[in-house]
């Protein structure tokens, strides 16, 4: 699986891993909790996995979490599912993310870039006092702890005032986008049943305004549960009859009361992509979150007061709740509200240069584009205060790495490349970021701090340098406390816990190697398995996109009701390219070279389009069942597809082969 002493693409110099924070974490916890004070971030890590209590409370003293009432002990039950953290302790997260606004009130704590790429700040002072302008009103508005309160929002400083002012009064957030249809906001909050909606009128997408107003008319008609809604005029209009305006909620100056709850009361509800069903309404608590988070920006990302945060995403997308958090370390957070492409591909970078973003986060497909369409980040924009790109999504594969690297080292540019994983189900990384170890390429650096993650094989025996499945063999603090209307907490149990009891199976296929590094392979649950070998529909995905003509894949796997078994790749083809003899010969030549003869589809498809979920990611195991001749509305949940037009290709298909 891996060579034996590959050389790294880039390893930290002296100067790196002294001042990370990760390296100072280590010498406090050496002194004050017996951490090893040898042996870097290895020994670090599995120190804090078999002292897992000693750990956590040594991340809440580092970041100096603020106890309202104390806790008990770290850890009280600690079996999966079912984890019991700091039994008795009382906090608040929104307390937490605006503590900076004490020491650094004129700075800007958002910098908030629509399609003109100029940034807007919002300073921490005045975050903090719409904040608890808008959290009076919450409370007037008879919104209690555990009242839930959503939002139909792009990424703007608006969303972001509506999460911190529901978590200061105790409420239970939730987002989606407002390119989601009604049908797929209504699959989601109509769950939950908040009490109160903030919405936009619209918003401004690839140099287009987009109107949204009979679709929140349709969801104020539909959301039965409703005692207000909030009007933010993104493209100007009035608001509608009987909902309040945004401005009058924010234009007090008053200073925010924060409820002090238990640490695992509920902070949000975030959802599954729920292709095949209705979402999952995963909910995380305000203590696990904060402490998840402060691990994780803190530690293994390496934020801190001077830094600037830039990721690219949506609040339909956990991605967005992540980058909010970045302000519990008192970084500045970019807040982009646009097109990822518009007005030409580049334009990630070019807010990553207006801005100053010194971490700046994308998607692999992103990076892979931008190698495809010539663009060349450092030569033709000054990144110069960029440290780190991370990318999440789906892997970012070898020759992203390589790219990535190539460019930046053009410029003399010491870059480190962040390749990370995880999920929305825990809304953080099990892999990933380490600023103080070298990137090997086409590898995640290393499990994280606290996250005993390991490959499995089906009788749960640990391998190292094979494939197996990821799982977790100790719990998190940001695993999920509940799903919602899932009262005996079967749901939650079948979907982490009923393959190994008690340890959480998450659906991807890794390999852990013996440097300790981390590999993943794609989903488990759509895995390719040719004679009992199984592989990784990334690795496929990596080889075939390589080739100029192809614009993206899918590969699936099908079991045939004779015992053989289907391989079919499906190619969207760039415009102007023909899948023609040629191109059939060279897409073969290049999967049999680069991975092996077994991988070597048995068809090759010219499709339409490649369907995704809202959040981007490619669906395989829907298609899977379309070919199999599960009838689409069974098949897949279509609020949950981002062109289902495109499935209907895969359908007649089916329908010819039966």
């Amino acid at each position: 699986m891996t060579t034996v002493n590959p050389q790294p693409l880039w390893q930290p110099d002296r100067e790196r891993i002294a001042h990370a924070q990760v390296t100072k974490f280590q010498a406090w916890a050496a002194e004050h909790h017996g951490a090893p004070s040898e042996g870097g971030y290895t020994a670090l890590h599995r120190w804090s996995v078999d002292e897992l209590d000693t750990f956590w409370k040594a991340v809440t003293e580092w970041f100096d979490v603020r106890f309202s009432t104390p806790y008990a002990r770290v850890l009280g039950d600690r079996s999966m599912p079912g984890a019991q953290w700091f039994p008795g302790a009382t906090l608040n997260y929104a307390e937490h993310a605006l503590r900076a606004a004490m020491t650094r009130a004129d700075e800007p704590a958002l910098l908030h870039v629509d399609e003109t790429h100029e940034p807007h700040p919002v300073t921490w002072s005045e975050l903090r006092r719409q904040v608890g302008s808008l959290a009076a009103e919450l409370r007037a508005l008879g919104v209690r702890p555990g009242d839930r309160v959503s939002g139909y929002l792009p990424n703007i400083p608006q969303a972001v005032v509506a999460l911190l002012a529901t978590a200061a009064v105790g409420g239970v957030w939730t987002s989606c986008a407002p390119d989601f249809g009604a049908r797929s906001v209504l699959d989601r909050f109509q769950q939950v049943e908040p009490v109160v909606l903030f919405t936009v009128d619209g918003y401004r997408y690839g140099g287009k305004e987009h109107d949204r107003r009979d679709i929140v008319a349709e969801l104020r008609r539909e959301l039965s549960t409703l005692r207000a809604v909030v009007h933010i005029p993104v493209l100007g209009t009035p608001a509608p009859d009987g909902a309040l305006e945004w401005s009058a909620l924010t234009a007090a100056d008053t200073e925010p009361v924060f409820e002090q709850v238990p640490f695992d009361h509920p902070l949000w509800v975030l959802y599954s992509s729920g292709t095949t069903g209705l979402p999952k309404a995963i909910v995380q608590s305000q203590g696990g979150i904060l402490v998840e988070h402060l691990k994780q920006l803190g530690l293994h990302c390496d934020l801190g007061p001077e830094d600037r945060f830039f990721w690219y995403t949506s609040t339909g997308w956990m991605m967005w709740n992540f980058l909010v958090s970045g302000l519990l370390t008192g970084t500045t957070i970019v807040l982009y509200d646009g097109s990822p492409g518009y007005p030409d591909t580049g334009a990630q970078w070019r807010i990553a240069e207006r801005t100053q973003a010194t971490l700046y986060g994308t998607s692999a497909a992103y990076v892979m584009a931008c190698r495809k369409a010539d663009v060349h980040p450092a030569r033709d924009f000054d990144l110069s205060k960029v440290q780190c790109v991370a990318t999440t999504g789906s892997p970012l594969p070898p020759d992203g790495f390589r790219w990535l690297h190539d460019e930046f080292a053009e410029s003399g540019a010491d870059l480190w490349i962040a390749s990370v994983s995880g999920g929305t189900d825990v809304c953080s990384c099990f892999a990933g970021a380490v600023p103080t170890l070298p990137v090997y390429i086409g590898e995640l650096q290393a499990p994280g701090l606290g996250t005993d993650l390991q490959s499995w094989d089906p009788s749960g025996k640990p391998l190292i340098d094979e494939v197996g499945e990821l799982v977790v063999t100790n719990p998190m603090p940001s695993m999920p406390i509940r799903f919602w209307n899932d009262p005996d907490g079967s749901r939650y149990h079948d979907s982490y816990f009923d393959t190994y009891p008690g340890v959480w199976r998450h659906g991807d296929w890794i390999t852990v190697t013996s440097r300790g590094s981390v590999v993943i392979h794609g989903r488990s649950d759509s895995t390719l398995n040719r004679q009992g070998v199984r592989m990784g529909s990334a690795d496929i995905y990596e080889a075939v996109e390589r080739l100029p003509e192809i614009k993206e894949s899918l590969v699936i796997g099908i079991e045939q009701p004779d015992g053989g078994y289907w391989m079919p790749l499906f190619v969207h083809l760039v415009p102007g390219a023909a899948l023609d003899e040629a191109l059939l010969s060279r897409i073969k030549q290049t999967i049999r070279e680069q991975l092996s003869p077994r991988h070597v589809p048995d068809e090759i498809i010219e499709v339409p389009g490649i369907p995704h979920t809202l959040t981007g990611k490619r669906i395989e195991v829907p298609v899977k069942r379309l070919l199999q001749g599960t009838p689409l509305e069974k098949a897949v949940n279509p609020g949950s597809i981002d062109n289902l037009d495109l499935l209907h290709f895969y359908e007649d298909l089916a329908h010819k082969r039966a």
